[in-house]
């Protein structure tokens, strides 16, 4: 396997630059934003070539604009790929509910380019089988596809105001450009709009219902959490309206459950029913 130092002497090579030419870019560079980081002396770069030297973060960028090569191109070269971070998120199980920053432009998504010409849309099926062909499509050509302003949040392991519906360790999608509450009669609790609320202190998943000022935070009916209420936008404002989700289903999200207390109306000698306090 060719080192990342042998790859990127070629690249250098490949293009007709000396160490000394590196050198003098990196420091006109340097100029340019008025940090030294950026700058690579020859010795370093030398290193970085033959003896297997990790550049630094800011080195590495000076490479990548001298060597017209896109820097996660070069990221990669010393194993690090940003196409996989969306799926690398799993090994981070946050208790508290946040949006996600994921880079945009970056990497390539593999996408169907060729369905089976049997594939009937209204019948349950294997993905797989309905796919003949997939192909590699960059993501800023996925980005011109969509012309609708999306978020990600993440539902925290701890935060059960949407349970059983959203489950915590949920990815949501999330449209900013529908903020505006709709409120009315539901035929059900499925057809009842969900938002991403941020409030001064954290984010949450709810449904909700404003009422002049007050901006009311539901949760769901089997959810341990109570409703809450807030000044409208002061200590809570609408990120917009949930889309979509992506949720495991093969782990037991169940929460913490307060004791079963006996029914006060029940008398000495009856059955007594257990409530649930919320």
């Amino acid at each position: 396997m060719i080192s990342a130092g042998k790859k990127l002497r070629e690249l250098r090579e490949q293009i007709g630059l000396t160490l000394k030419d590196v050198v003098s870019a990196s420091m006109a560079l340097a100029d340019i934003h008025g940090l030294e980081e950026f700058v690579i002396n020859p010795s370093r770069l030398s290193d970085i070539e033959t003896k297997g030297v990790l550049p630094s973060i800011h080195r590495l960028y000076s490479l990548s604009v001298i060597y017209r090569t896109d820097f996660t191109e070069l990221m990669g070269y010393y194993g690090v790929n940003l196409g996989s971070a969306a799926s690398d998120y799993s090994i981070a199980t946050p208790r508290k509910t946040h949006r996600i920053g994921i880079a945009a432009g970056q990497g390539t998504a593999t996408v169907p380019v060729k369905l089976d010409p049997g594939f009937d849309p209204r019948r349950t099926g294997d993905l797989a089988r309905m796919v003949q062909e997939w192909g590699t499509l960059p993501i800023q050509f996925l980005d011109d596809l969509s012309k609708k302003k999306y978020s990600y949040a993440y539902i925290g392991t701890e935060d059960y105001t949407m349970y059983p519906l959203l489950l915590p360790g949920s990815f949501v999608q999330v449209d900013e450009d529908l903020r505006t509450l709709r409120e009315g009669r539901w035929a059900s609790e499925f057809e009842r709009p969900i938002y991403l609320v941020e409030t001064r202190t954290e984010y949450c998943c709810c449904w909700c219902s404003l009422r002049g000022r007050e901006l009311t935070l539901l949760s769901h009916p089997q959810s341990p959490v109570p409703p809450r209420t807030l000044r409208y936008p002061q200590e809570g404002d609408i990120v917009g309206q949930v889309m979509s989700v992506a949720m495991r289903l093969s782990a037991r999200y169940a929460p913490e459950l307060p004791p079963l207390e006996p029914s006060p109306e029940a008398s000495e000698g009856e059955p007594k029913e257990v409530v649930r306090p919320r």
